[in-house]
């Protein structure tokens, strides 16, 4: 394969699909992108997610506290299964980018097991749901508003961001000179 120039792209003959589209500066894009989603994460885990009023009550959740809601009365695969799709998976894939991209983008070479993080990373992107979660919870925010008065916290907020930056962190990202760049960089 012939080398691709900075900003032009390659793109297949039959489909139109982008192949390769390197661009100049995107690996240290691409880390600052991962690192700043892993911040949002974490303070999406932690911070008040909802809360609801309705009849002079109130109640407050958080992503932790849905977590664990389902983890009593015979549910804790679910609240297991919960918990990795849309906390650890997204979480560890952000790390395991910024662990692989991060010394290449200052131009070092590559972490010891950079190629197992980013293939790890490539292969978890299918099943961190943090973006399907927050579509979900916009659905029950639609159907829940008739019922009781909603007000958005800090953590739903952080999520909506980390959907933005993670679409942003995805458009920055050519796999193909990735993979090049590490490959060239474990030899020399």
């Amino acid at each position: 394969m012939s080398d691709i120039p900075v900003g032009a792209s390659a793109r297949c003959h039959r489909c139109g699909t982008v192949l390769m589209s390197p661009r100049r500066g995107a690996m240290t894009r691409i880390v600052m992108l991962a690192a700043t989603a892993a911040i949002l994460m974490i303070a999406a885990i932690f911070f008040p997610f909802l809360q609801l009023d309705a009849g002079g009550l109130s109640r407050t959740s958080s992503v932790m506290g849905a977590v664990m809601a389902f983890s009593g009365a015979g549910m804790l695969p679910l609240s297991v299964a919960v918990a990795a799709l849309i906390v650890v998976l997204p979480l560890g894939r952000f790390l395991a980018l910024a662990y692989a991209l991060a010394p290449m983008a200052l131009g070092w070479h590559p972490a010891r097991h950079a190629a197992v993080a980013f293939r790890w990373a490539e292969a978890a992107k299918p099943w961190a749901m943090a973006e399907i979660f927050i579509v979900g919870v916009a659905v029950a925010l639609v159907k829940v508003a008739g019922l009781a008065k909603v007000t958005p916290g800090p953590a739903f907020w952080a999520f909506a961001a980390l959907v933005l930056v993670t679409v942003l962190k995805d458009t920055f990202m050519c796999r193909l000179t990735i993979w090049k760049t590490l490959e060239e960089r474990r030899r020399s």
